[in-house]
């Protein structure tokens, strides 16, 4: 009787915690998306401007092998947003923390060949999560308000760090692509409980700040 007794509660603990833990995944999914509708755009011709635009990194290439869809419809919607006028300065922001993984390079060169100038692009280099990139563009690069540019889940949790930190951003949808699988939404929502927890009960920074970096003024990164 005792043995079972025991096992019914632990059941029963097992079940609370559990059901705690899907309620909370879903209220953090749910306040990001909420408090974030607003502030992001598919429509160029809606997009409000920004001096800059946050673009943020990732692999040119997926784990499947060829070119990642999301790399490409990113630095495009970057290049549309400069060629309408959307944007003056592009700030890409991603990871280099190996000399054998540079996304910031890599994204420059081709923003390059497709014809961006080179004095209208600069590099964050210590983009390592969405959360470094986003407080980095306000405190290193003394960007206030901006337009970041990421496909539309990942700009929510971006946009929503930035209003939680009190920085101006809006997003534009870069879309989606053909390679959007469950591996990524599934990353996604655990990704938002963090950044929930991260700006509200841990008040996480950046892993690197730095000197300041004036985006006009400073030689391009």
């Amino acid at each position: 009787m005792g043995s079972w007794s025991t096992l019914k509660k632990w059941v029963t603990g097992l079940f609370t915690t559990a059901l705690s833990v899907l309620v909370f995944t879903g209220y953090c999914n749910w306040l990001v998306d909420n408090e974030t509708t607003d502030r992001l755009y598919a429509d160029i011709n809606q997009l409000p401007y920004s001096r800059v635009g946050l673009l943020l990194g990732t692999s040119r290439y997926s784990r499947e092998g060829g070119v990642n869809d999301h790399y490409i419809l990113r630095i495009e919607s970057a290049r549309k947003l400069f060629l309408a006028g959307k944007i003056d300065y592009i700030l890409i922001s991603g990871d280099n923390s190996t000399p054998y993984y540079d996304e910031p390079t890599t994204i420059r060169r081709d923003l390059l060949k497709m014809g961006i100038p080179e004095d209208r692009i600069y590099r964050d280099y210590a983009g390592f999560r969405t959360l470094d990139s986003i407080v980095r563009a306000d405190s290193v690069f003394g960007e206030h308000r901006f337009t970041v540019i990421s496909q539309a889940y990942h700009n929510k949790r971006a946009v929503y760090i930035a209003v939680s930190k009190g920085i101006d951003a809006i997003a534009f949808n870069a879309g989606d692509g053909a390679r959007s699988d469950w591996q990524n939404k599934t990353r996604e929502i655990l990704a938002r409980v963090l950044a929930v927890i991260e700006v509200h009960l841990l008040s996480t920074d950046p892993k690197f700040l730095g000197p300041k970096i004036d985006i006009g003024e400073t030689p391009p990164t």
